[in-house]
Parts: structure tokens; sequence; C-alpha cells
């Protein structure tokens, strides 16, 4: 699983750079979904072991090392394995084999580490037998041991992943050192051509029979030269956000991808990573560089994601917000750097405390040709349409940020009333304000007001004192905790997003599908 785990990281922050890509194509939910069974044939695994281990003489108790069993596995897989497995393999390909069993494994063109074992039930099973081969041999002749078994399904797994990993890494010189390795190992993008292709390059480690039957792809070789070659991709547009809560990291596209295409909710089984997700977090307090999680493409434009390695917990301590600023400062100048247009700051990076918006790093550095952005206009357009037509007042309740005043400005131009609980809130929209009306804005005694707007600092105790079926309406980045279930509670400010938005396959924190914040 751990093994699986790596190659799927890795394989999701090579595809969020884009360099040495093999096939640069979107990725959708539906290939995500169809390929959450791949533990699947883990869980077989072990059950199978367990089994012969209980059952089979010599399959429990075995040395650490033998040689002659590492031989006889080396010796096993490039014969009684190799071979059948070529001729397997095209068989497969047979047009009633493929359309009804194998065509489940190739509906995924651009392919991933776990790719390489989402297959058919029936087809899981002629694999396993296949390369018992050499484990149950190794059993019966009483030559196994822990390296040799285990040796060997490691290889098989590493193997499997790395040729469908979709981005190539083998070095040329390897191949300069010993010629021979070509006929031996197969690189990613040799495979990568079976996926694209589908009657060439069938076999899965070892190229020689390829060779030999004379369907190896006539463009493998350019497309590894090719791909070694290829850069990262300089996007147009940068997106600048960071952690959330805690148990959140799994949800981020490098981590679980079941997860990482769900909207965030609270699951038991979460409580039993806690140990891992407390080391992630000392990580945060040593580790001090952005990291890249997603890469998208709308129309000609091309859109990245990095990541503050920082918790939102962290920005509120006093002791985090200079190693803070300098992450986002160091980001922006990298962004300036490498040619991207436009930084937006998502979630805490725009912070009017830590930075004023931005604005700081834009009075440090006036040489600056990159846009730094926060979306603080297009939030406050959001919440404006979210507000029932025909309402003729409004509560506002939080913190008053720019996205606060820039709403309760358009609502009180409209008419609108806006009411604040708070002597503070009151006050300082007064001052930021310039007032249409004598009563655009009042401080409220009640709270009668069927539309809150609500940003941070939303008490328990005041959402029990609304009348029933109040609407709450966040103009923050962060959702309120729901205490009351007859009253209804809109979503963050958030757009979906167009069908030419390419490459979005995972949810961002607690919204759903194809939705982006603001």
């Amino acid at each position: 699983m751990v093994h699986n785990q790596i190659w799927i990281s890795i394989s999701r922050y090579r595809n969020a750079k884009g360099n040495n890509l093999l096939v640069d194509k979107s990725l959708q939910f539906e290939q995500v979904d169809r390929e959450q069974s791949w533990d699947d044939q883990i869980i077989l695994s072990g059950i199978i072991s367990y089994l012969v281990n209980t059952t089979m003489p010599g399959g429990s108790h075995l040395p650490i090392w033998r040689t002659d069993g590492v031989i006889l596995a080396i010796l096993l897989h490039a014969g009684p394995v190799v071979f059948p497995y070529y001729w397997l393999h095209r068989a497969l390909h047979h047009h009633y084999l493929y359309s009804h069993y194998h065509s489940h494994h190739h509906s995924s063109i651009i392919t991933k580490p776990i790719t390489s074992v989402v297959h058919r039930f029936s087809e899981l099973i002629i694999y396993y037998m296949l390369f018992s081969i050499t484990t149950m041999t190794l059993i019966l002749t009483g030559t196994a041991s822990l390296a040799s078994i285990v040796g060997y399904l490691t290889y098989v797994d590493f193997m499997n992943n790395m040729g469908h990993c979709n981005f190539e890494f083998i070095p040329k010189w390897l191949f300069s050192l010993f010629p021979p390795l070509k006929f031996l190992m197969y690189t990613p993008s040799f495979h990568s051509l079976h996926h694209t292709q589908f009657q060439t390059n069938y076999y899965l480690f070892m190229p020689l029979y390829d060779y030999i039957y004379s369907t190896m792809d006539k463009s493998s070789d350019t497309l590894y030269e090719i791909s070694l070659k290829k850069k990262e991709k300089v996007p147009h547009v940068v997106h600048l956000t960071h952690l959330t809560t805690l148990d959140l990291i799994y949800h981020l596209r490098l981590g679980l991808s079941s997860l990482a295409s769900s909207c965030h909710t609270s699951k038991w089984y979460m409580w039993l990573m806690w140990p891992l997700t407390l080391l992630s977090t000392m990580l945060t307090w040593i580790y001090d560089r952005t990291f890249f999680v997603e890469r998208n493409q709308l129309n000609m434009l091309t859109l990245q994601t990095w990541v503050i390695p920082k918790y939102s917990v962290q920005y509120f301590l006093r002791s985090h917000e200079n190693s803070i600023n300098d992450l986002i400062e160091q980001a922006i100048l990298e962004a300036e750097k490498k040619g991207v247009k436009v930084l937006s700051l998502g979630l805490l990076n725009q912070g009017e405390e830590l930075n004023g918006y931005g604005g700081v790093y834009v009075k440090r550095n006036p040489q600056l040709k990159i846009k730094v952005v926060d979306g603080s206009s297009l939030a406050a357009a959001i919440v404006l349409n979210s507000i029932p037509k025909g309402t003729t007042e409004v509560l506002l309740r939080g913190k008053i940020t720019k996205v606060a005043c820039a709403i309760a400005v358009d609502l009180c131009k409209q008419g609108i009333q806006v009411a604040t609980l708070q002597q503070y809130e009151y006050m300082k929209l007064s001052k930021s304000l310039e007032i249409i009306s004598e009563n655009s804005l009042i401080l409220s005694k009640s709270y009668s007001q069927k539309i809150w707007l609500v940003g941070d600092g939303l008490t328990e105790e005041e959402q029990l004192k609304v009348p029933k079926g109040t609407l709450f309406i966040p103009y923050s980045q962060f959702p309120p905790k729901k205490f009351r279930k007859d009253c209804l509670y809109h979503s963050t400010p958030a757009m979906l997003i167009p069908t030419s938005l390419e490459n979005v396959h995972f949810c961002e924190n607690w919204l759903p599908r194809r939705v982006m914040s603001a």
C-alpha cells in the first residue's frame, strides 16, 4: 500500500510540474472513480499469501536469504513467466477478449501508477497464476527466502507502477553503459505507447519479445528521447494556497486519490492516521518551500496551484507571521522569475493583518511585473448575487474584511439596509464606507433579520438566537459551523467551473466536484 501510494504521489507531483510528461492530456473524475479499486489486488495478495503461509509446507518460517533461491527467481521470471505473459497479453488484445475484459484497463489513455492494477477480476486471477510460477516454485523446491519472495513481489510492483507513471525518468547513460539493457528493461515511454497505440509494445517488463516478434513500436526510441528533454511548463497563472485543517492534507491531490476526489467530510477512520498527521505537522515547521499540487488548462491559459506548507492554525500564531510572509514573498518572486503573469493569493495568504491583502509584497518589490490579486471583487459579486431578490435588510456579522466592505457599499447603493450587532463592526464600516443615506447602516439590537452575511467570528450563541428559516451566506473563505438544522447555510463564495477548464479531478476542500472558490 505504501509503495503504491508513493508512486501515486510522485506521479501526480510530476504531472503538476509538467516536465518529462508522456501523455499531456486532461485527467477526469471518470477515470479516478474507475481506478478506485486499485487496492483490491493488494487485499487479494494478502489473502493468498496468508493461505500459502498457513497451508503449504515450506510457506512459513522462511530464512532471510538464500542465494540459490534468488538466482532461481531471476531465471524463472526471465523464462517461464515472461514468454507466456507476452502471448497472453497479445491474446487479450483479440477483439472478443479485449472488448469483454482488457478494455477496462485500456480505458485509461492517461496512465497513472494505479492504472497498472485496474483489471477485471478474472484478469487479476490469471496474472496471479502466471506470476505465482516463480513464488510457488521457490516454495515447493525449498529455496524460498524472504529476500526472494518479497524482493520478487516488490520488483513486479515497481516495474508495474513505473510503466504506468506517465513521466520519463530512466537516464540515457544507463543504456549507454550497458546496451543490452534495452532488451531486458522497458521504460515508462515504452509502455505509454502501448496505451496510446494499443497494438504494439506488449511486454510489461522486458521488451525482448517485442523485438523478436516485431511488435515494438517504431517510435519508442524517439518518444523516449523527446520525453527526457521535455521541460517544465511555465504557467500563465499561479494560485497560491496553503494547508487548511490537519486531516485535509490527505485530501490534497498528492494525497489519497479517493479522498481528494470528494469534498471533505469527517471520517472516523482518519483518526487512525493521527500519528502520520502529527508527523506532517512537524514537517511544516521544518520544510520552508512551496510545492506544486495541480496544473490545469483553460483554453490557451496554463494554471498551476502552489501550496504554502503551513496549516491554517499556524497563520494565527504571531511566531509564524514572518516565516509565512517570507514564503509568500519567495513564491511571488519565483513566479516572477519564471515569467508568470498573474499570482492569486488564496485563503489566509491574503490576510489584512498578515500582509495587507498582498500590498506589502508589491511595496517591497516595486519592480514586479507580475500581477498579485486576491479575488475579493469576485467573492463580493458572488455573495451579492446569492442574496434573494426582494431583500430589504440584511445583518452583517463577522470580521470586517475588504470583501465585507465591498458588499456593504453595494447593498447601501441598492437601498438595502445593512445591520450589525457589534459596535466595533459598526464603527469600522462607518469609517470605511461612504454611506448613501442615514439609515443604510444601523446598529441592531435584535436578531430578527432573516438574511445573515457572515464572516469569521460567528458564534453558536448568535446562531441559536436567529429565527427559524434564516439564511446564512458566508463572505469569508471558511464556512461557519452549522448549529441549526432549521436554518439554511449557503456555500462559501464559489462558482461552477467551465467545462473548458481541463485536468480537474479533485475537490477543493469542502466544495463539491467542479466547483472552485472565488
